[in-house]
């Protein structure tokens, strides 16, 4: 996943935005808020149903045991792999066994890059193999690698102090950890700040919260005016390492071999399923998880857990025999952690539409306890869901914070579109994220039942409301 925060975009009015019941300038309706939250406290049976279902019922582990399924089947699933093409059409077949409506792909372009042979060995001051991964989109050595001295710098700010000392050198990047949002900027920029500064390569500190010696890769951002350079994360127990050896004042060298290759872009798609709506079906509520991964471990938790407890809510809305007003409409995205590429493109062929979209929802930090849902959106449409929330007092999940977010609904949530997000536990999220460790031994069947327990009350609740949530 990219991590990302949003504050809530203003838009223009349309008289369009309503659903049932029109909805005037400023969001204001023709039912007072009161007249909502008794609506919406009518769904108490029904939330219990959805909940005994998924956290006690038949329906129990059951997001967990198709999540493990999948994933010890196909393995890791990177944008333009074959492995990815072979996900999508199983779940393309899983949807229509689960007798879910409008089953189809929408094609899209993805990127296809491959890490090929990759090294690293610390030649002075001592011999030592150090793990890494190289990042997403970056070129490899030359054949024969690169074998330069190191430059350790703790933040970009002392990269240009000491820019005259890093021509011809390898830089290392030991950046502290503060908030992903914030420390990621170093493994998005690390390559092209250092190559601003004529460094050969550049190996950043894994932006994670806990490791045990294990690297995380991810994506990072060439410029066109600066030079590219091969690029990679290394444990943060070496990066450590070295930085307390150039205190020391200890000389380091470093052999680095990449055989990473980026080839050109490759056909894939965006898998949709819905139950359409009884009333308004032209409106909807959107549920989402990427189904691309990096290389790396099982793609278990990133962002499996995700998009299975999104295809978890609508089984056990057809599990009840429910049909909410709206239509809830699952997405499951592709190419999400090269930027989102596949929600991109769904956004543009779908845009037109953008009236009739009442919330957006992706699952992307995680599916371990939920301590709430992160929201974007008007102040009225805030206090909707927390009413909403409510409806989870037996989980005792009611909390509505700030920044629904998600790449793949950030074009929605930019647009005006009220989004959302489960509040998870990111420390455990990103100790794992973008590592051989993201597996299903990560992954909890009973954490897992509750999400998708939280997920499908709000899902179903807002699309079966009268009406769509006001916008600003």
């Amino acid at each position: 996943m990219k991590f990302l925060i949003f504050t809530f975009v203003g838009v223009v009015h349309l008289l369009s935005l309503g659903s049932g019941k029109a909805v005037y300038k400023h969001g204001i309706t023709q039912r007072t808020l009161q007249e909502i939250k008794e609506e919406i406290a009518s769904y108490e049976d029904v939330a219990k149903a959805i909940i005994n279902l998924a956290v006690y019922g038949k329906a129990q582990n059951r997001s967990y045991e198709r999540l493990a399924f999948l994933v010890d089947t196909v393995g890791p699933r990177l944008s333009g792999s074959e492995n990815l093409e072979k996900a999508i059409q199983i779940m393309y077949q899983n949807l229509k066994q689960n007798g879910l409506e409008n089953v189809h792909l929408e094609p899209v372009k993805i990127p296809h890059w491959e890490r090929g042979e990759e090294s690293a060995v610390m030649l002075a001051p001592r011999i030592h193999k150090m793990a890494i991964l190289g990042l997403g989109s970056s070129i490899g050595t030359p054949p024969e690698g690169i074998t330069a001295e190191v430059l350790v710098v703790t933040s970009f700010a002392e990269l240009q102090r000491r820019a005259p000392e890093a021509r011809g050198k390898i830089v290392v990047y030991n950046q502290p950890y503060v908030s992903y949002a914030m420390t990621v900027e170093y493994r998005v920029r690390g390559a092209v700040e250092a190559a601003k500064v004529g460094a050969l390569a550049s190996l950043i500190r894994s932006v994670a919260t806990f490791s045990i010696y294990s690297p995380h890769t991810g994506m990072q951002e060439y410029q066109d005016d600066v030079p590219k350079i091969p690029t990679a994360c290394i444990t943060v127990e070496d990066a450590e390492m070295m930085s307390r050896m150039a205190s020391h004042g200890n000389k380091i060298v470093i052999h680095l071999r990449m055989g990473a290759k980026t080839y050109p872009d490759t056909d894939s798609f965006n898998t949709v399923a819905e139950i359409t709506g009884s009333k308004y079906p032209e409106q909807v509520v959107l549920v989402s998880g990427h189904l691309d991964s990096w290389d790396v471990g099982q793609g278990a938790m990133d962002d499996g857990g995700g998009a299975f407890i999104s295809w978890e809510a609508l089984s056990l809305i057809k599990d009840l025999g429910l049909r909410p007003k709206r239509t809830l409409r699952l997405v499951l995205w592709t190419a999400e952690e090269q930027g989102g590429i596949g929600a991109s493109q769904y956004y543009q062929s779908h845009k037109v539409n953008i009236s009739n979209y009442s919330l957006v929802m992706e699952s992307d930090s995680g599916t371990f306890l939920p301590t709430g849902l992160q929201f974007t959106g008007s102040d009225k449409a805030r206090a909707i869901m927390k009413e909403v929330m409510r409806l989870l007092q037996p989980l005792n999940i009611t909390q509505v914070f700030s920044d629904g977010e998600g790449m793949d609904i950030s074009f929605w949530i930019q647009a005006g579109v009220p989004g959302a997000s489960l509040r998870d536990d990111l420390y455990k999220y990103f100790a794992f994220h973008h590592s051989h460790g993201d597996t299903m031994t990560v992954m909890d069947p009973k954490q897992m039942n509750i999400a998708a327990a939280v997920w499908t009350v709000v899902s179903y609740v807002v699309a079966d409301m009268e009406e769509m949530l006001p916008r600003s």
